[in-house]
């Protein structure tokens, strides 16, 4: 037997589950639009909050959860029927009896579904079960006899299989009285066209370069030295970012420019010892970092060429490279190709677990042979 707390789906690696999060940075629009809803007497009972992963979408999702299970609703009056004053803002004092509940994870008004962690098999579940979401119904059931207001967090929605999310749709459709959903979604796309249009979407934003310093800083991460260049990489995201810092991203992406720098004829041995850096058993995470990397590298070479303005450099030497591979348009499309190209042959690759370094070696030599054929042109 073990004290140590259970792993969670919702938690980034390094840094605080946004339950533990009480500020919120870089995401003031999105903060007040749902305040003004609430003191206008707009609210919607179900909110759908989208936008990149790791921007703080679930660190908002819960300052809400907080904000509506502390604050009385616009229209209660005081002791003796008075108007009560608008708050200003979604904070909750820490102290107050809801935020500490909260944190303990014992609030009754609250819910949380996620993916589930199996003790046994010591990995989470692959995605949100029915059985998961019609504990709901149990919810609402038995925190109905005080009145209060109750609040659902899904995080992530995306996550649910089919009979999980049709199982939130009937809720959805006849919403509890005093209840709010929050639904958490990185890729709204992916969920039922029926879901989405019962929610009122909510979108937080990437977070510019210093308001990434800054999320770091307050999650007790050292900042990196280069924070122009992770906040490219990173593409506003605290967690991405913190899977950066933790897997040594920027050097990483450092040592990929370098490679790829010599293109067309680059050094086949050093693609093959940064095809090897990936191989083997407890490798997984920098192999998916480097895939993404790639990924990225491709991303702003058609990105350049199509637009003709230059990203800030995420790496010495990677303006001069994106200038050089992708001048053009034309080159742009090119590398777009290769993009969905690679991506495509990456998400086949290990869902039928091809041997990583054999498909980084691939993939290089791909960019390679495509910057050969284009300076031919």
């Amino acid at each position: 037997m073990t004290d140590d707390p259970l792993p969670e789906a919702d938690r980034a690696p390094g840094a605080p589950h946004p339950r533990m999060t009480t500020a919120l940075i870089g995401q003031s629009a999105a903060e007040a639009s749902f305040l003004d809803a609430w003191t206008g007497g707009r609210m919607h009972h179900a909110w759908m909050i989208t936008g990149p992963r790791g921007i703080g979408k679930a660190t908002l999702a819960w300052r809400i959860a907080r904000f509506l299970l502390a604050t009385p609703a616009p229209d209660d009056g005081g002791l003796f029927g008075e108007a009560l004053p608008k708050p200003l803002t979604l904070d909750i004092p820490q102290d107050h009896p809801v935020a500490r509940r909260m944190l303990a994870g014992a609030e009754p008004g609250l819910f949380l579904l996620r993916r589930t962690y199996d003790e046994k098999a010591q990995r989470f579940a692959a995605d949100i079960k029915v059985d998961d979401a019609r504990r709901l119904k149990s919810f609402f059931s038995l925190s109905a006899a005080d009145g209060g207001h109750r609040v659902v967090i899904v995080d992530a929605a995306d996550e649910m299989n089919a009979n999980a999310a049709n199982a939130l749709l009937k809720l959805l459709e006849e919403p509890p009285a005093q209840s709010t959903i929050l639904l958490i979604s990185h890729q709204p796309s992916r969920l039922l066209p029926t879901i989405r249009s019962r929610c009122r979407a909510l979108r937080c934003a990437p977070l510019a370069p210093q308001d990434l310093t800054t999320a770091l800083t307050a999650a007790g991460i050292e900042p990196p030295e280069n924070p122009i260049g992770m906040a490219q990489l990173a593409g506003g995201s605290v967690g991405e970012a913190l899977r950066l810092i933790t897997l040594d991203g920027l050097k990483v992406y450092a040592d990929l420019i370098r490679l790829i720098g010599n293109t067309p004829g680059l050094d086949r041995s050093a693609a093959i010892a940064m095809a090897d850096r990936v191989a083997g058993r407890g490798k997984e995470d920098l192999f998916a970092q480097l895939l993404g990397l790639i990924d990225i590298f491709l991303a702003r070479a058609a990105r350049l060429g199509a637009t003709g303005a230059a990203p800030p450099e995420a790496a010495p030497g990677e303006a001069a490279l994106l200038a050089r591979l992708s001048p053009t348009p034309a080159a742009a499309r090119v590398w777009a190709d290769l993009q969905q190209s690679l991506g495509a042959k990456a998400r086949h690759g290990r869902a039928v677990n091809l041997d990583p370094s054999s498909l980084i070696l691939d993939m290089v030599l791909r960019i390679d042979e495509t910057a050969g054929k284009l300076r031919s042109v």
